[in-house]
């Protein structure tokens, strides 16, 4: 017995050593293989289990067990680096990693898709990455010349359109939900969006999802999303500066030139400056831009200012807040329809010009935490303010408060990602021309992306959303799904929430195709200026309509995804077939809606639900960037066919209604072709850009009866237009670079919507300076 006692105590002795035994440690520094920039928020797996994250300055740290163990490095965008390790007891070792780029296009990150980081190849829905070179090469001025050429997407009149899903708003509505950084730019007012209020000086990069998407983005998203994010400092200060000047060349026809002087020119500079101070991520950046116009009494001046801030709290990991902020001041005169399509083709319509002066500002606070377990905590939110006055008594402020807070989790061992929040806006409304609103706009959702093996991934979300104007809820009739919506099929008659889903699966079939399916619903809901405008411009009177409901729809599609590689050039070539539907749809239409006292004896626009809309077609597009030979060669392309059609159409009815001859959509184009080139090669780049769109067939036929001209310029111009634009550059060294950006290089007329004449040929010379 004594010596099973002695056993005992020998065995409980060393137990007792082992656990004792002095953990070794290993630590290091982790950068960029070819930029050298230290690399933040690395993850340091042990075993395949979670063991730290890499700091502000690159560093890691972690404490092991003495022997062998098999370390992984991993951050998007960048190649897995694995190693296994020997560690001793007391034992410190140093590892200082390099980690390299994953360079094919096909690892391009978006977070847009499902609101994580996630590679563009396993997303399940249609989407566009825009790449800040073509805003910095172009002259861009405003955030709408990058996005025009964007595949898929047109914007007409300052409204944007994917896919043929939007027409012309007359400026207020947006079935597409334009972001900064997650946090939505739509006014208070109008719900709309001011293109050259957005930071083109400061930006990351701009994504694109083609379809529904208000399962995760709410109201306005029914025809998708584009969000710019913009961009953080690296390790060393870096300073852009941006000196243009231009002139617009004498229109096609002489007839139509309005000046005497001098061409009317423009002019203006661009500055950002980004850096780290300590604990704090700092940018700056600004716009002052004076333009003349092509156009009389169009001139147009402003300024911006914005910043973005960011500070990590070194004592608590994973901890950090900040504030982002734009402001912008703009004057000029705002043209709407000309006096005619000959001499008077850029003059204006006798009281259809008017002036304004403008001021819109965002404050943004932030925080996000990210604990040791990998879980994301975000708290997001903005107060936008806009205030728009013009001569003719029309004043309007808004404020929007907007409040988010998400959730995110990533499960390593299902390969799961789990997203969940709630979000809200409060606007505010004092208006002479919509008098005094408010609304409230309430939502919570939820969605789970997931892995199935290395080749599958699948996409679920779901969404509730409460919304209502002044006391006036939003109420739905929530059907049985998969029924039509007939009184025997409602579930839930009136409920003041509504409910939206989504649905996707993407498909790895090869080791560079990617087959995908999407679905998805979406909603938005009328706007205060859609219920509430009473307005005229010359002799075109619009009227209010505060019975306006709702609109809904839902989108769906089949796609492929296939890498490219030549040499140093990879590229994808993306093809989907998609559908879409609409019921409820709101539409600005001609018809009867005043008294016989009234001007033009009642007879003006309105915003009406019109019924219901089906668009269908096929979306292809190529993007590519890297190097052939001794060329850099840069490339988006693509093409769009589009069949929208009101599903109810009867020619009878809605030939006085919807001032329609025939079914198809108003404002739209059934085929759109985008391309961008640019190849540099040593110093020298050359960039081409072609637009083109085929006539657009169908507009309210009061432009054709009552504005001068436009019936005899669309019998002329009846095949579609299409435009090239031109830029030449000589990079002098690291700091300089001078370029010439001629924009209609072949100074084609052509017209957006009816009455509205686009720009001649313009050239500018752009010297661009960064250190």
């Amino acid at each position: 017995m004594k010596k099973i006692y002695f056993l005992l105590f020998c065995f409980h002795f060393l137990f007792l050593g082992a656990g004792m035994a002095q953990k070794g440690k290993i630590k290091g520094n982790i950068t960029d293989s070819q930029s050298k920039e230290t690399l933040i928020g690395v993850l340091i797996s042990v075993n395949d289990s979670a063991g730290a994250l890499s700091d502000i300055d690159g560093n890691y740290e972690l404490k092991l067990r003495p022997g062998s163990h098999t370390l992984s490095y991993k951050l998007m965008g960048y190649e897995v680096w694995s190693e296994k390790i020997i560690i001793k007891e007391n034992e410190v070792l140093i590892k200082n990693i390099s980690l390299k780029t994953e360079a094919k296009q096909l690892a391009t990150m978006v977070v847009s898709a499902s609101k994580f980081e996630q590679k563009i190849s396993d997303v399940t829905v249609s989407m566009e990455v825009i790449k800040p070179y073509l805003a910095e090469h172009t002259n861009t001025t405003n955030m709408e010349t990058v996005i025009d050429q964007t595949p898929g997407v047109t914007i007409t009149d300052g409204n944007a359109s994917i896919r043929g899903g939007s027409g012309f708003s007359y400026g207020a509505g947006s079935r597409v939900l334009v972001m900064v950084d997650d946090l939505p730019m739509l006014t208070a007012d109008a719900g709309d969006v001011k293109w050259s209020f957005l930071p083109v000086e400061n930006l990351e990069q701009i994504e694109v999802i083609k379809g529904a998407s208000s399962a995760l983005f709410g109201s306005s998203a029914l025809n998708g999303v584009i969000n710019i994010r913009t961009a953080y400092p690296r390790d060393k200060p870096e300073t852009k500066i941006n000196i243009f000047h231009g002139f617009y060349d004498d229109p096609q026809r002489a007839m139509m030139k309005w000046w005497t002087r001098p061409n009317p020119g423009y002019t203006g500079t661009s500055f950002s400056h980004s850096r780290k101070i300590g604990q704090l991520d700092l940018v700056l950046g600004g716009n002052a831009f004076t333009d003349e116009g092509y156009r009389m009494g169009e001139k147009e001046e402003r300024i911006r200012f914005n910043f973005n801030t960011r500070y990590r709290f070194k004592n608590i990991e994973g901890l950090s807040a900040g504030l982002n902020g734009n402001i912008m001041h703009s004057k000029g005169g705002n043209f709407l329809i000309w006096q005619n399509d000959s001499s008077g083709a850029l003059k204006p319509q006798l009281g259809t010009l008017s002036s304004y002066i403008s001021l819109r500002a965002n404050i943004d606070p932030y925080i996000t935490y990210i604990t040791k377990n990998s879980a994301v905590h975000k708290i997001r939110t903005r107060y936008f303010f806009t205030s728009n006055n013009n001569n003719t008594q029309q004043k309007s402020d808004a404020e929007l408060f907007y409040g988010d807070y998400q959730f995110q989790k990533e499960i390593k061992s299902w390969k799961t990602n789990f997203s969940a929040g709630i979000n809200s806006i409060y606007s505010l409304v004092k208006s002479e021309l919509y008098k005094n609103h408010t609304s409230q706009n309430t939502a919570l959702y939820a969605q789970l992306d997931k892995k199935f093996g290395e080749r599958i991934s699948v996409s679920l979300g779901i969404r509730g959303e409460y919304f209502k104007i002044d006391s006036i809820e939003n109420k739905t009739n929530i059907p049985v799904p998969f029924t039509n919506k007939s009184e025997n099929t409602i579930l839930v008659h009136g409920s003041p929430l509504r409910p939206v889903v989504r649905a996707g699966v993407n498909y790895q079939l090869f080791k560079s195709t990617y087959v995908r399916s999407s679905f998805g619903q979406g909603y938005r809901y009328p706007t205060i200026a859609e219920r509430y405008i009473k307005t005229n411009v010359g002799s075109i009177y619009v009227y209010p309509n505060d019975t306006l409901k709702a609109e809904s729809g839902w989108s769906g599609e089949i796609g492929l995804k296939q890498g490219l590689q030549l040499g140093s050039w990879s590229g994808y070539v993306d093809a989907a077939y998609f559908w879409t539907e609409y019921q409820d749809m709101m539409e600005f239409t001609f018809g009867k809606y005043g008294k016989m006292t009234d001007p033009l004896n009642g007879l003006g626009f309105k915003s009406v639900n019109i019924g219901n809309a089906v668009i269908k077609g096929v979306d292809l597009s190529l993007t590519g960037g890297g190097k052939i030979g001794a060329f850099n060669l840069m490339m988006l392309a693509g093409y769009t066919f589009m069949d929208p059609k009101q599903l109810d159409f009867d020619a009878k009815k809605d030939t006085i209604k919807n001032s329609a001859k025939y079914n198809i959509l108003k404002y739209r184009y059934k085929h759109i072709a985008k391309f961008d080139i640019e190849g540099t090669y040593k110093k020298f780049s050359l960039g081409f850009s072609f637009r083109y769109n085929s006539f657009m067939e169908n507009i309210d036929e009061v432009f054709n009866k009552v504005i001068s001209g436009v019936e005899h310029y669309r019998k002329l111009h009846n095949n579609g237009d299409y435009i090239i634009d031109n830029r030449i550059s000589w990079q002098f060294n690291d700091q300089f670079r001078l370029a010439i950006v001629t924009k209609n290089l072949l100074n084609r007329e052509y017209m957006g919507r009816p009455a509205d004449l686009q720009a001649p040929r313009s050239i500018a010379m752009q010297l661009s300076i960064h250190f």
